[in-house]
């Protein structure tokens, strides 16, 4: 109840007209505080009740029904926690496997709307010349000035793909990258050199800031995650207490009876 309480109070400071609403880390920090106390009074009126109402004037009873409400507090909140991320992931999932069903039988669709031009299409060419293009198309390693456009660009293709994948290229596949770019840009081999070495020094950085990026993010991860598990901890801490201390003020008092014979 009292967290319902914090969410309408939360809501009822948000004023987008006026403009006036507290920040993100405002909300934040409110919303810690106020869980935080809420958290604490419920469990410190539900040790209460739970030793007033078992009738002990035991102070061991009491403390062992103050720590029961705690524990089975935090676990119901876990429980119910576990089933809204579930219910949020299968949710997701069952959403994009609707997509996913969606674009298939689209998929499918259009390849039978387009299946008949296809079929027409493919009788009209002539396979041998399919199988003279394909050849043009794969025949590298020869004069790059002799060679068409597709082909040199098809081998530029390759061996940047060979520099990106294997980090570095043979001398010999680096001056015969060279030489394509030189010849399908029509400038001189010293110039094709420095474009490819400008070209490597900016994906070099690239790599470096991106994996730097990547590390800082992991290591904020890292942090952000140890510092929520202290301040869990410290909580589900505090709320033994609580707990506890309102256990020990259930405690029904024992009042010592004389009989007289």
């Amino acid at each position: 109840m009292l967290n319902i309480l914090g969410v309408a109070i939360g809501a009822s400071s948000v004023d987008a007209t006026a403009g006036s609403t507290p920040g993100a880390s405002s909300f934040g920090i409110g919303a810690g505080i106020w869980l935080l106390v809420a958290n604490l009074i419920g469990l410190a009126v539900g040790g209460y009740v739970a030793a007033r109402l078992s009738g002990t004037a035991d102070s061991t009873d009491s403390v062992l029904h103050g720590l029961s409400v705690w524990a089975i507090g935090f676990l119901v909140s876990a429980v119910l926690l576990g089933n809204v991320i579930a219910g949020t992931a299968s949710t997701t999932v069952q959403g994009a496997s609707s997509m996913l069903g969606g674009l298939a039988q689209g998929a499918g669709n259009a390849a039978s709307a387009a299946a008949g031009p296809a079929a027409q299409l493919a009788q009209q060419v002539d396979p041998k010349q399919l199988v003279d293009r394909a050849q043009a198309a794969l025949r590298t390693g020869g004069d790059p000035a002799q060679m068409s456009s597709d082909q040199r660009n098809a081998e530029i293709a390759q061996l940047l793909t060979r520099r990106v994948t294997d980090g570095n290229l043979p001398q010999g596949d680096r001056d015969r990258l060279g030489q394509l770019v030189a010849a399908e840009y029509n400038i001189a081999p010293e110039e094709a050199q420095r474009r490819l070495q400008q070209v490597e020094t900016q994906a070099t950085q690239a790599a470096q800031e991106a994996e730097r990026k990547a590390r800082e993010a992991a290591d904020a991860a890292a942090t952000a995650g140890a510092v929520a598990a202290y301040w869990i901890f410290a909580a589900m801490l505090l709320g033994a207490v609580a707990a506890v201390l309102g256990a020990r003020m259930g405690t029904r008092n024992t009042v010592a009876v004389r009989r007289y014979a």
